[in-house]
């Protein structure tokens, strides 16, 4: 997360997914929100990969991504239990915590809630 930084790197970005939001940025100094509801991979009984993980976020209070694919874990092998996976790449069946990250730049985090939803017959979009 970088102040200026409109690429897919940027404030409200899907990681190498999506474009930052960064009209809906707040700027520099200031809290910016993010809601995000976020669906997990899905596999089955074989250890395949059945439904890739989505996320739709809203960023201070407007919807900027809905049900955005995620095809691949970002941050190389030493990101935590999935970053070892398909070099540093795979998405897996492993449940873990949550990774925050900040580029290396003064990033600063508060009010995190976490809350367990039920959305194996419904999609990542509220």
């Amino acid at each position: 997360m970088l102040d200026g930084d409109k690429t897919k790197h940027g404030m409200g970005a899907v990681i190498n997914e999506t474009e930052s939001p960064y009209d809906s940025y707040l700027g520099l100094g200031k809290w910016n929100a993010y809601d995000l509801v976020f669906k997990a991979a899905r596999f089955g009984v074989d250890g395949k990969m059945t439904g890739k993980p989505k996320v739709t976020m809203y960023f201070n209070g407007e919807k900027v991504h809905e049900e955005v694919t995620i095809n691949q874990v970002w941050g190389g092998p030493n990101s935590g239990i999935d970053g070892g996976n398909d070099g540093g790449k795979g998405i897996t069946d492993r449940p873990g915590g949550l990774k925050l990250q900040c580029e290396g730049h003064d990033v600063r985090y508060r009010n995190i809630w976490i809350k367990e939803l039920d959305l194996d017959a419904k999609g990542a979009d509220f």
